[in-house]
């Protein structure tokens, strides 16, 4: 099978398997991207994700991942809320989690459906197929937007006209010869919804963002101590930001997904912080098994939810804040003197600072209870 034919039985085969929308381009497509890669990286712009600069040669130019691929189909797939993600912001003893962190890990979800599609069309095609989900050195949102499944927005984040902003994306790369779509034109106009609502500032200028000050960067990549002048923008989201995708216009056109394993479960749309406090490893793993939270680790999520803590405002969390400044992990025992001093008199602090410093041997924890 040839042409027409195989890209209209490739597009049938991927929305039999759930994905929203088929794109073509081409892997030369995205010229520009290796320009604006070498920016963001120059003013270190990636923080702590040292990978994005040791496979930037990669990233930037998908001819050198896989130089025979003639073709890049882009796909798309609905994750869409049936609640308002920036509800939860309001109740300070309550968490707030991504929207895409809500039920099952994406990623296993769709390099599964990928690997289905990709296989029928090395079999009718007798072509070879690669299949890519943000794992690997692939610069997707460029490719999208080269495809025709939407545009970066000033947010740098992908908006489908059709879609809103609540979709993941995946790929297919192929030596196949497949006819290409045309590119998505920008439609953000002078909207600037997405970088004004952002708690901490992250966009140093429209359609750049600096990852060392996003809040989604900060609660999953980030390894160690968060700035201390960021926590207080923090709030309460303890896993990724949904700020600028919720607030987008063209969400009016967004619908709920009918996808089983991507609604999110009830208990993570707004769960207590008096319970998240309480998972040590084991009940952290059972909690989250299944979900993209889980490979973040115990210690991570429970400093993330320290920091909610201390932004609550709310004594009854103090003593569950007080317990972990006995935590095994010294990232948690220092968020969790962060948490503390928000919460507690200067009488009390200074008693519970006399108590613990004595005994603590961590250079880190130490810095925390001298600058609290």
């Amino acid at each position: 099978m040839k042409g027409d034919k195989l890209k209209s039985a490739l597009i049938s085969d991927a929305l039999e398997l759930g994905f929203s929308s088929v794109k073509i381009t081409r892997p030369d497509a995205i010229a520009q991207a290796p320009a604006r890669l070498d920016t963001f990286l120059d003013k270190d712009r990636h923080g702590t994700m040292t990978w994005m600069e040791e496979r930037a040669h990669w990233r930037s130019n998908p001819q050198a991942l896989w130089p025979e691929a003639k073709s890049v189909i882009m796909l798309s797939m609905n994750y869409g809320p049936d609640h308002d993600p920036l509800a939860v912001l309001e109740q300070k003893d309550r968490a707030a989690l991504s929207v895409y962190a809500g039920n099952r890990d994406y990623h296993y979800l769709i390099k599964g459906r990928l690997k289905q599609i990709a296989g029928r069309l090395a079999a009718k095609s007798g072509e070879d197929v690669k299949v890519f989900v943000d794992t690997a050195p692939v610069m997707e949102k460029p490719l999208a937007q080269a495809a025709g499944l939407g545009w970066q927005g000033k947010h740098t984040n992908l908006v489908s006209r059709d879609l809103g902003s609540w979709f993941f994306l995946g790929s297919i790369f192929t030596t196949a010869d497949l006819a290409p779509d045309e590119a998505e034109d920008d439609h953000c106009g002078g909207c600037r919804a997405c970088l004004d609502i952002c708690p901490t500032n992250a966009f140093p200028t429209p359609f750049q963002l600096d990852a060392r000050r996003c809040i989604s960067y900060l609660t999953i990549e980030h390894k160690g101590l968060v700035d201390r002048t960021i926590r207080p923008l923090m709030g309460n989201r303890i896993y990724g930001c949904d700020d600028c995708l919720a607030v987008c216009p063209w969400n009016k056109f967004a619908q709920q997904t009918e996808e089983i394993k991507l609604q999110g479960r009830d208990d993570l749309k707004a769960p207590k912080l008096s319970e998240l406090v309480k998972l040590d490893d084991t009940a952290f793993r059972a909690f989250f098994s299944g979900s993209p939270v889980k490979r973040i680790g115990r210690n991570k999520f429970i400093s993330n939810v320290l920091i909610a803590i201390g932004n609550s405002g709310d004594p009854e969390l103090v003593k569950d804040a007080e317990t972990l400044l006995n935590d095994e992990a010294p990232l948690v025992r220092a968020m969790a003197v962060w948490a503390v001093r928000k919460l507690v008199t200067n009488d009390v602090f200074d008693a519970l600072a006399k108590q613990h410093m004595l005994a603590e041997h961590d250079a880190m924890v130490l810095e925390e209870w001298e600058n609290a």
